[in-house]
């Protein structure tokens, strides 16, 4: 059985909608195994997505303009205007469709600005599963997929969802076969993000100074783990090569990674290029055990609990 939901085409036949709302998950990396610097700018990545019960969710309704309004994080410091990934998502899909890129859409957003769970590109996955719908354009799943991956670099993955590895600079992305299992998460949420190409620099900066930790192997222990279903084999498997470049820029991470332990969590590790840290547990009650002795240890701006794998981007 694979973790991952590969799923058939949606029946085109059906009348278009006036509305639609799609749910979309945030992403945590398993793995994360930074490789060199590229020649096109962007690092050599390995590394394995898998989507967790933290979601945002897309509204599209008919309109004569393309406009944008949101609620929840980041409500108030999030730009709606052509820099978001939203609306740039929306103008992908119409010039690639041959449509008016009419739209209203509205963003209700959970997953916290550059935390390292990819709510930009969840959004920006959203906003193209939701207007394929909207418009009646009929873009099959695995080509919203390769048009999502000149979005960004995670988009691609969050229109699958499950578990899967990325490679390239983490755009080509395949299911991870693995026997279904649910995993159980911590999040720790931080105040404030992160600059992904800020940590990605710093982890440059810490290889040439001989500072950073030795870089991650391949994924054959991640696979492994995942295949027996052990948390305590999937703990001792997880990692993350930009961990030590954000702690490098945002020392306090160390604090939050203790305080989890230290509560009972198997492990933790910086999500993606931070600041969240996210926290194995071993069941859904040991998960709630974990959240609540990190909400009483201060030393993050929200716990969240969550559970994986999930579904990609869908209409609810």
């Amino acid at each position: 059985m694979t973790e991952a939901w590969w799923p058939d085409d949606d029946e085109q036949d059906r009348p278009l909608p006036s509305t639609v709302k799609v749910r979309v998950p945030a992403k945590i990396n398993l793995h994360l195994g930074v490789g060199p610097l590229r020649r096109d700018g962007f690092h050599e990545l390995r590394t394995v997505y898998h989507a967790i019960s933290l979601h945002d969710e897309v509204t599209a309704r008919r309109g004569d303009t393309l406009t944008l309004t949101m609620e929840g994080e980041g409500a108030g410091s999030l730009a709606l205007d052509d820099s978001n990934l939203i609306i740039r998502a929306a103008h992908a899909l119409a010039e690639f469709a041959k449509v008016n890129a009419h739209a209203r859409l509205h963003l209700r957003k959970q997953i916290p600005l550059a935390g390292g769970l990819a709510g930009g590109s969840a959004d920006a996955a959203a906003t193209l599963v939701a207007c394929d719908a909207l418009w009646g354009t009929g873009v099959p799943r695995d080509e919203l997929a390769r048009l999502a991956a000149s979005l960004g670099s995670d988009v691609p993955f969050l229109i699958h969802g499950g578990t899967a590895l990325g490679t390239g600079r983490g755009e080509a992305v395949s299911p991870v076969l693995a026997r279904a299992h649910t995993w159980h998460w911590v999040l720790g949420l931080a105040e404030g993000g992160l600059s992904t190409p800020d940590v990605y620099r710093e982890l440059d900066r810490l290889r040439l100074a001989g500072e950073a930790p030795e870089p991650l192997g391949d994924t054959d222990d991640l696979m492994a783990a995942l295949r027996q279903r052990d948390p305590a084999v999937l703990a001792a498997a997880l990692g993350n090569d930009l961990q030590a470049a954000a702690i490098s820029l945002r020392p306090a991470l160390g604090e939050v990674l203790r305080a989890g332990t230290e509560v009972g969590a198997l492990t933790g590790l910086v999500s993606g290029s931070g600041p969240t840290c996210v926290f194995l547990a071993s069941s859904a009650d040991h998960a709630g055990e974990v959240a609540a002795g990190l909400e009483k240890a201060g030393v993050c701006r929200a716990v969240r609990v969550a559970q994986g794998p999930v579904i990609g981007a869908r209409a609810i």
